[in-house]
């Protein structure tokens, strides 16, 4: 069998309404798939990070960078082409743009994988250990509006996330520390005083600003402070995780396992947070989620995209070792995006129905069990919204 093509979706529709979080408003929703096809008929999925004119950077990255130098390979040796991929492009990135491109390939080429072999990814992997996890639904998103509508609007969103079955929810913030806290405060005024929520506050913060925020979000009794400080600021991470009691979480926006092993040595994290879809794909996460376990960082997997991303991290879910077991162990939940999002709700042939599972199944979700990453797009719809 041979890779006879690699093609790039890039999907895009306006969103009925202008969202934001703490680095920029936008009013467009896409997304960046990947499709591998083979000699023999058979095609693999995968999905790419990054919105708008990144998804169309990466598209020429795919098709004019990428897919000259795996075309006529064998698509069941994907470490193989991890690699080869990784070394040639060494020099002109080791993070960013070209992994977010590899990253789709090597989901498609594991998607392929699993349907030669007649095998969800998490079988391939090693087999389940969980045939559903829970769901949080995130939502709060900033809009460009007036403070006191939109904290009223906070109360509201939250409770009805919580009331839509979901195991937690998460907020944006990035107005400003006071601001950011009186959201904060009106998201735990909308879920009650028990229900589980998270802040993202999406790298915004100096260390002294977060500091504070850290200690008002500990008040509130929030769960973990999401990319409080620049990814780069490692120092600033180890900081604020010696003096906050609430976890820290982050790393979506760390690459490979060369920088993951850089952000776990400085036991920066309390919660790990790899993008499959950015950090290198399947190959390079295991990888990851191994580098993550051997330092005892419990991981939530982040995820933003398609029903093709989502799916995804389904089978890894499934997959993941309990850290560190037992009776009753700790358990990943699904990140799930509660705002308008065409792309994870109507592409594929069979949708996964999360929001209605979440309902019926005590906030969780169960994983898919056909090969490969277990789903199909519908290429009718990715016809109608392709727009390169």
């Amino acid at each position: 069998m041979k890779i006879t093509k690699i093609t790039s979706h890039v999907l895009q529709y306006d969103m009925p309404e202008v969202l934001g979080y703490s680095q920029q408003y936008y009013d467009k929703r896409s997304a960046h798939l990947v499709e591998v096809t083979t000699d023999e008929g058979v095609t693999g999925w995968g999905e790419c990070f990054g919105p708008g004119n990144v998804a169309l950077a990466n598209k020429a990255i795919v098709e004019t960078v990428i897919q000259p130098l795996v075309i006529g390979m064998d698509p069941l040796d994907r470490d193989v082409i991890w690699h080869k991929v990784y070394n040639l492009l060494r020099d002109h990135g080791q993070k960013g743009m070209p992994l977010q491109s590899l990253s789709g390939v090597d989901i498609a080429l594991w998607d392929i994988a699993g349907k030669i072999a007649g095998l969800p990814v998490s079988q391939m992997i090693g087999g389940r250990h969980r045939e559903d996890v829970p769901v949080y639904g995130y939502g709060m998103m900033l809009r460009p509006e007036p403070f006191e509508t939109l904290r009223s609007r906070f109360v509201d969103e939250a409770a009805a996330i919580r009331d839509a079955g979901f195991a937690a929810t998460k907020m944006k913030v990035g107005l400003g520390p006071k601001e950011d806290l009186a959201l904060a405060a009106a998201v735990r005024e909308g879920v009650g005083p028990t229900f589980r929520f998270m802040v993202d506050a999406n790298h915004c913060y100096t260390t002294s600003d977060a500091l504070y925020v850290g200690h008002g979000l500990e008040e509130l009794e929030a769960y973990w402070f999401e990319e409080p400080v620049a990814p780069e600021d490692l120092d600033g991470y180890r900081e604020l995780r010696a003096q906050l009691k609430i976890n820290i979480s982050g790393g979506e926006a760390e690459f490979n396992r060369w920088g993951w092993r850089s952000l776990l040595e400085a036991r920066a994290l309390d919660i790990a947070q790899p993008e499959v879809c950015a950090l290198g794909g399947i190959s390079e996460y295991l990888r990851v989620l191994a580098l993550c376990h051997a330092h005892f960082t419990p991981v939530i997997n982040h995820v933003w995209g398609s029903a093709v991303a989502v799916a995804t991290n389904l089978q890894l879910l499934a997959a993941m070792p309990p850290l560190p077991g037992g009776l009753h162990p700790w358990e990943p939940m699904l990140e799930f995006d509660t705002t308008d999002n065409k792309f994870r709700d109507n592409l594929l042939q069979e949708p996964l129905n999360i929001q209605q599972q979440v309902k019926d199944n005590n906030g969780r979700v169960k994983i898919p069990t056909g090969p490969g990453i277990g789903v199909t797009p519908d290429r009718a719809f990715i016809e109608h919204y392709k727009v390169a």
